[in-house]
């Protein structure tokens, strides 16, 4: 369940990438009902908008890896609403598939989704930014996988890990106008988890396996970024806040034998 009335985000413009299904629909949600006017974008419209409060996110056809596409979107936003004070880079995966067997196309594709487009989502919302009074913040969604062993998804891992690296540097290139910070989710159940996780039976199964005896939801990641972007946490920037409610086991406690 969203937190979002311990927050106020009256009068804010948020743009989400990715912000239609799945985690960016979660953080999507969050912001509507704390008062934002909310944006998403992604490739395709989707069948039902985020909705919250009564109201419903806008939606803008684009592609993030198209630079120029990109660039037109963020001048559209601050001609139309006059500005623009969060932005959070959601849009992001990759299918599973064995690094030994994908080409170097696949690997590069993976590469410019999770960490270039992201990068120059980046650039452009600062460039705005920059020249508003209040500034802005920008907030990665990272991953778990950036912070252990991602088998099947590589190159999704490796370009997380660099997205963790990114957020530091650019916290320090655009302080004190622009805020960023990054928010990792750990295992996150969506409408999509039974792709990664089989049935119902499978997905309990992985929640199993977790400390606090559930994978995550999509508002669990939404309430993070509401606190991550608003004013009481202006001392977050460069920050990572990891969300996986305690972590994954260690296999070794399952392995050993000996009495405990």
């Amino acid at each position: 369940m969203t937190q979002a009335a311990h927050f106020d985000y009256t009068g804010q413009v948020v743009l989400i990438t990715g912000g239609t299904k799945g985690i960016g629909a979660g953080i999507a949600r969050s912001f509507l009902q704390a008062g934002a006017t909310v944006i998403v974008c992604g490739r395709n419209a989707p069948e039902q908008l985020p909705v919250g409060n009564g109201r419903e996110a806008v939606f803008m056809p684009v592609d993030v890896r198209d630079y120029d596409a990109a660039e037109a979107m963020l001048a559209t936003i601050v001609r139309e609403y006059g500005h623009l004070d969060v932005l959070i880079n959601n849009a992001g995966g990759s299918p599973h598939a064995m690094a030994a067997d994908v080409s170097p196309r696949f690997h590069e594709g993976i590469l410019r989704l999770n960490l270039i487009a992201p990068l120059n989502m980046a650039q452009l919302a600062n460039r705005h930014m920059q020249q508003q009074e209040q500034g802005g913040n920008i907030l990665f969604i990272g991953s778990i996988s950036a912070l252990r062993a991602s088998p099947g998804t590589a190159a999704y891992g490796a370009a997380k890990a660099a997205i963790l690296s990114l957020t530091q540097s650019l916290a320090v290139e655009w302080a004190p106008k622009v805020r960023v910070a990054a928010v990792s989710p750990g295992l996150i159940e969506t409408e999509q988890s039974h792709l990664h996780y089989g049935d119902d039976a499978g997905i309990q199964a992985v929640a199993d396996t977790i400390p606090a005896g559930r994978m995550g939801k999509p508002d669990d990641i939404g309430n993070a970024c509401l606190y991550m972007a608003s004013p009481i946490a202006s001392y977050t920037s460069g920050s990572n806040l990891l969300l996986n409610g305690g972590g994954e086991k260690p296999a070794f406690l399952q392995a050993g034998t000996a009495d405990n």
